[in-house]
């Protein structure tokens, strides 16, 4: 069988754009393949996060993990500093990595640009991190939004140029990335991914644990457009484009016959049946998720994934170690 990796980083609440792009998908490739999923803690700390707030984060994040359908029978879940191979290779693959490499990444790049005083070299270097998140398990697989596909692609960089100079050691992951969900957009503001917004209010962000008449007030309020004619047009249309897709991720429905079911429709009547698909998947949500925060169940799953886990971890650590020479017995 083969294997698949990877983790969503809770500096925030879950929202509904983590679901559709990752979580939902972890639950239907479990069936196919072996499955490691963790929660990116040391990820949540490359800027300041409050102490009782990441805590919180975390545990939510392992209960939705499991209230949207993670069998820890199927899957091996487990927190990142629960594995202690993780740093440690991480700075292994630090001193794999060029900064010409670091420099161009995305994030750190935007970050430049904009002028921000307060970046830390844990997000400069958080590449090599990932990079060996994801090495210590060779997966063949790693599914990722369109905005990670960069480093998994800097990943597959590292782990051949280290194979070539100490022969097979890593498997080269392949990115996966959807066709529908793949980046759920704010319904604020269509260019921009859904995440929790710079100004505080999160109109443009549904979160997995939203009240549900909050996060129906936030689908009927999205941003659309003045055509006033339902039509499936991403570059002329992303706000409606963004709500038909949510809707088709999480019912099925191919998005094109959404768009015909309502074309000559109102927009109103559009939003209407969205917030009722979005909110009978939240409904399943939380009703899920309350069980687990109240069963203590979270304690036993994360003892036993990151056992698992770690199995696996420190012999592809020690093979390292081995290859490199800083083994000397």
């Amino acid at each position: 069988m083969k294997r698949m990796l990877s983790g969503i980083k809770p500096t925030g609440q879950l929202t509904l754009g983590n679901y559709i792009g990752a979580l939902k998908n972890f639950v239907n490739y479990q069936d196919e393949y072996e499955m490691y999923v963790f929660i990116a803690n040391l990820h949540c700390i490359t800027n300041y996060q409050e102490p009782a707030q990441l805590r919180k984060n975390l545990k939510d994040a392992v209960a939705l993990y499991l209230a949207c359908g993670l069998d820890p029978n199927k899957s091996v879940i487990f927190l990142q500093t629960d594995v202690k191979a993780h740093p440690e290779l991480g700075y292994i693959m630090a001193c794999y990595t060029y900064m010409g490499e670091l420099n161009r990444m995305t994030q750190f790049k935007d970050k430049m640009q904009k002028g921000e005083k307060s970046m830390t070299a844990g997000l400069y270097t958080y590449p090599c991190l990932m990079a060996a998140d994801i090495l210590l398990y060779n997966p063949d697989y790693v599914p990722v939004g369109d905005d990670q596909k960069q480093h998994v692609e800097l990943t597959r960089d590292i782990a051949q140029r280290f194979n070539n100079l100490y022969s097979e050691t890593f498997t080269v992951p392949e990115p996966l990335t959807q066709k529908v969900g793949a980046r759920i957009m704010s319904l604020q503001d269509p260019s921009k991914k859904m995440s929790k917004s710079d100004d505080g209010d999160n109109k443009g962000c549904i979160f997995l644990l939203d009240d549900l008449a909050v996060a129906r007030k936030k689908i009927m309020s999205a941003v659309t457009d003045s055509y006033a004619d339902v039509k499936l047009d991403k570059e002329n249309q992303p706000g409606l484009y963004n709500l038909i897709e949510i809707a088709s991720a999480l019912n099925g429905r191919p998005m094109q016959d959404i768009a015909d079911e309502f074309k000559g429709k109102g927009y109103g009547e559009l939003k209407k049946y969205v917030a009722d698909v979005v909110c009978d998947k939240l409904a399943e949500i939380q009703a899920k998720y309350n069980e687990i925060m109240t069963s203590g169940m979270i304690e036993t799953v994360l003892k036993e994934g990151a056992e698992k886990a770690s199995y696996v971890a420190n012999k592809t650590l020690a093979k390292v170690k081995r290859k490199i020479g800083l083994e000397i017995r």
